[in-house]
């Protein structure tokens, strides 16, 4: 496995894009022109300001989700984050994560080439299994077999974009891309292990400070048995924040994060760090103390990057303003 240089730095933070708000009125097609007479505001625009907001608030890395199909409106994750890879200048872009089992590889490596080389060597595609059976059935994709095909499907992606370049095939795929990092998502212990074998990066979600840090020493022993580098796969995690000093914030935070997932909302409760801006950083920064070298900020109301601001401005200089040093993209 080609070693890839790091993107995101140790104690970096970034943020989940909201990308169930930006939504097209009815009998009404996307603008990408602003609020002309007859169309929508400008979705693209919508989603240009978002990621340049974020990014002057501090956000290190701007991520996206991705579901084929969903309760609610949500665009598509790697069309979004080429909008916002040419948006910004600075941060990471990423998918957190693409269910790489319900699509055909070699179509994503093409993708994920281009983003790479759009976005001046900041993106990181992030790839997982799923855990939604119907969603596997409405892309007529077979959910029993998804990890598997996850194993086969990231090795399809090195394969794709190891053809650059080869001059003895007919058919491969050019441009090539800088290394395009590729993290593995999941909290489970075969998402671990992937991630320790085939992976650079490792972004659970769901998953306490004290659960992480023990989940981080066995992914660090996992990689040793692999033999790379212990610290050859980034350590990072998803945090659920609502920032407010209002009371019923984590009232308000959890039955949001319900409403997304069609849950009920005390799902959520033990998940969500909630409430002013000081405390939320402590909180965060307790995954940084359990050995996270990145935090995916995913903030808990339509607000997204004001919350994230305020969280921001509480963490410590160390590491609300760490910035990534970019890979050199081939000319």
């Amino acid at each position: 496995m080609p070693a890839v240089p790091p993107i995101t730095q140790r104690g970096s933070v970034g943020l989940v894009l909201p990308t169930t708000q930006w939504t097209i009125s009815p009998g009404h097609t996307g603008s990408t022109q602003g609020e002309n007479e007859g169309t929508t505001p400008g979705i693209t625009e919508v989603v240009t300001r978002t990621c340049r907001e974020a990014e002057s608030a501090g956000a290190d890395a701007l991520w996206t989700v991705d579901h084929l199909f969903w309760p609610s409106p949500m665009l598509e994750c790697l069309t979004t984050l080429t909008v916002a890879a040419t948006a910004t200048t600075t941060a990471t872009v990423g998918s957190c994560v693409l269910q790489l089992p319900m699509r055909q590889p070699a179509a994503v490596a093409k993708q994920a080439a281009a983003i790479q080389l759009l976005s001046g060597g900041r993106f990181i595609l992030g790839v997982g299994a799923g855990s939604h059976p119907a969603e596997y059935d409405m892309a007529g994709a077979d959910f029993a077999t998804r990890g598997r095909r996850l194993d086969d499907g990231i090795a399809a992606l090195r394969r794709a974009w190891d053809t650059a370049g080869d001059p003895t095939l007919a058919y491969r795929q050019e441009p090539g891309p800088a290394p395009v990092p590729v993290w593995v998502g999941g909290s489970s212990d075969a998402a671990r292990r992937r991630a320790a074998t085939s992976a650079d990066g490792w972004v659970p979600m769901f998953i306490g400070p004290d659960h992480l840090r023990t989940s981080i020493e066995q992914l660090r022993h996992d990689t040793d048995a692999a033999g790379r580098s212990p610290e050859a796969v980034t350590a990072a995690v998803v945090v659920m924040v609502a920032v407010g000093d209002d009371p019923a914030v984590a009232d308000r935070g959890a039955g949001w994060l319900g409403s997304l997932y069609g849950l009920p909302p005390k799902a959520f409760h033990r998940h969500l760090v909630a409430g002013p801006a000081a405390h939320c950083a402590e909180q965060v920064q307790r995954f940084f103390d359990a050995g996270a070298d990145h935090v995916v900020a995913m903030v808990a109301d339509d607000r997204a990057v004001d919350h994230f601001a305020e969280l921001a401005g509480a963490l410590s200089p160390a590491t609300s303003v760490a910035r990534p040093d970019l890979v050199e993209v081939p000319g």
